[in-house]
């Protein structure tokens, strides 16, 4: 039909990452952000989640464009790995494009330029859909919503805000823009749900410097702050409680480094000069003039801080009576393991460890509560409301919240990953959904490690391996002296090799007149059924058991 509108959510709205949407009219496709995910199975070998491009891939003739509304990477990480797909063009802010631009020097692919628009006056078509955008406010400057208008109606998508009117940015959300360009109708609202839990409004990032500062200032030694390297607004403001106290600035950490100079570049970091110096340099002054702005706040294996709080860094290593501030999201899902091990190596070094655990307001959440999402409904009223970049829980809370004002259950829709809703100027329903599965990434793989494989990863890390040696007589099928069973991370072999002997001694047994002359295969089949049975019957654990049959 080509009055039809399709949105489709390929990722993002049953968990706080990995955000792509996608927006489909008659014969044009444009999508809205590619970002990555923080997998739970990082401990198996998982880098990376990514968003399902199947879709995607398929229709590849009709996808116009990709918008970004955002510098975070569960917004734009993934883009490296669709470009290996095919090439589209991409429109992002000044400061979002310097950052893709980086990403996609990071994989090596070269002479990507972005699109850049300005929100306070760009408008621009592509296909069928006539683009507008707004500032938003968020935990990063260059933030914005987009209106998105095409035949069927308008739509507006505002992922990751709030209404914060002392920015670090000193630009707002641009309420009177959004209020201007919703007047004439909205047919649906994509937003942030995150926050639908949260009572009130969210507070200004403002209130942060202030506590920041406190801790800074009662210092006696060094101070590590760590945060997000993305999160160029804190960034400024510790720069900003640096300078006030007298304090010399390192950065420290590959991604903070490229990001804060890619910020400054373009205007949207601002220090003097003399304020941030090098480690060298660092070490030359008292501990209590030097504050290091390290990467590392979600425990990265290798980052700034990770090596330097297990002292393996190569001139850094925090010690005791060092100040240690984490300001940012507490650990989002899958990190948690890792930031709780860099806090108890930290605190059993002697550091002063301040964290989300300390209660000391040292992050103020970038996304709206329940007062900003309502204030986000009435501002645009639209016919039907979509919420994204939540949980399941999340999306629930906000369609109470569209309720409480007066929008029917209908009206709102939450959506699992592939599915779509249909909009006409005068309905909506929900459509076929596509594939959208999980894609994980594994070093230089993508998408090759598949639930078999992750299970059986899962299965080494938890309940190890047993490898079984049998010999077998080549001209008459028979086992030739004893099975040698070899355990790695399920018993300890010297503590236990009688057990071990004894699960040899009851395989022989159960193979006895089950294979036949050259039939190795079937003598794995047994040996796996029967030593899986076997141990769990004994253990209460179920290794994975790997038959080697040699025929001599």
């Amino acid at each position: 039909m080509t009055n039809l509108l399709k949105f489709i959510a390929i990722s993002g709205t049953t968990g706080v990452t990995e955000n792509m949407y996608v927006y489909e009219y008659g014969n044009d496709i444009i999508i809205v952000d590619c970002g990555i995910g923080f997998p739970e199975e990082a401990a198996f070998g998982i880098d990376l989640q990514i968003p399902d491009f199947s879709y995607l891939v398929k229709n590849k003739n009709r996808v116009r464009a990709v918008l970004v509304t955002h510098g975070h990477e569960d917004h734009l990480g993934a883009l490296p790995f669709l470009f290996q797909e095919f090439k589209v063009p991409i429109y992002a802010t000044k400061l979002v494009a310097g950052f893709i631009e980086d990403k996609f020097a990071d994989y090596g692919i070269r002479g990507i330029k972005v699109n850049v628009f300005d929100p306070e006056g760009d408008q621009f078509k592509i296909g069928q859909f006539r683009i507008d955008s707004f500032r938003v406010t968020h935990s990063i400057p260059d933030s914005v919503g987009f209106s998105i208008e095409t035949p069927a109606g308008k739509i507006f998508h505002v992922p990751d805000y709030k209404f914060d009117w002392t920015p670090v940015s000193q630009k707002p959300f641009d309420i009177a823009k959004a209020a201007r360009l919703a007047k004439d109708g909205v047919v649906a609202l994509a937003s942030d749900s995150l926050g639908a839990t949260s009572p009130g409004y969210t507070h200004s990032e403002l209130e942060i410097e202030k506590t920041i500062e406190l801790i800074v200032e009662e210092a006696k030694s060094r101070v590590f702050f760590t945060t997000i390297s993305s999160n160029i607004s804190r960034i400024q403001q510790v720069l900003h409680v640096a300078d006030r106290l007298g304090r010399k600035v390192v950065l420290l950490g590959r991604s903070i480094e490229k990001k804060s100079e890619i910020a400054r570049k373009l205007g949207y970091l601002n220090y003097g000069n003399g304020l941030v110096i090098s480690s060298k340099q660092a070490a030359k002054l008292a501990e209590n003039q030097v504050l290091y702005v390290v990467s590392g706040s979600y425990g990265q294996v290798g980052s700034a801080l990770y090596r330097a709080a297990l002292g393996e860094h190569q001139f850094l290593k925090i010690k005791e009576k060092d100040v240690v501030i984490f300001s940012g999201d507490p650990a989002p899902p899958g990190t948690e393991s890792a930031v709780n091990y860099i806090v108890d190596n930290l605190i059993e070094n002697g550091a002063e460890v301040h964290y989300y655990d300390t209660q000391e307001d040292l992050h103020v959440s970038g996304h709206g509560s329940q007062k900003d999402i309502e204030m986000l409904f009435a501002l645009v009223r639209p016919k039907y409301i979509l919420p994204i970049g939540g949980t399941i829980r999340h999306m629930r809370a906000h369609r109470k919240l569209a309720e409480k004002m007066g929008w029917k259950p209908e009206t709102v829709f939450e959506l699992r990953e592939g599915e779509v809703v249909e909009f006409t100027k005068d309905s909506a329903i929900k459509g076929e959904t596509v594939p959208a599965k999980s894609v994980l990434v594994d070093g230089l793989g993508v998408g090759d490690v598949g639930q078999v494989v992750l299970k059986d990863r899962k299965t080494l890390a938890k309940e190890g391996v047993v490898i079984v040696i049998l010999q077998l007589d080549k001209a008459s099928g028979k086992i030739v002296g004893k099975p040698e069973l070899i355990s790695r991370g399920f018993v300890f072999a010297k503590e236990q090799q009688s057990f071990l002997d004894r699960a040899g001694v009851e395989l022989v047994g159960q193979l006895q007149g089950k294979i036949r002359k050259g039939d190795g295969r079937g003598a794995k089949d047994v040996i796996v059924d029967f030593l899986g049975r076997f141990f769990f019957d004994e253990t209460g654990r179920q290794p994975m058991v790997l038959p080697v049959v040699v025929e001599v």
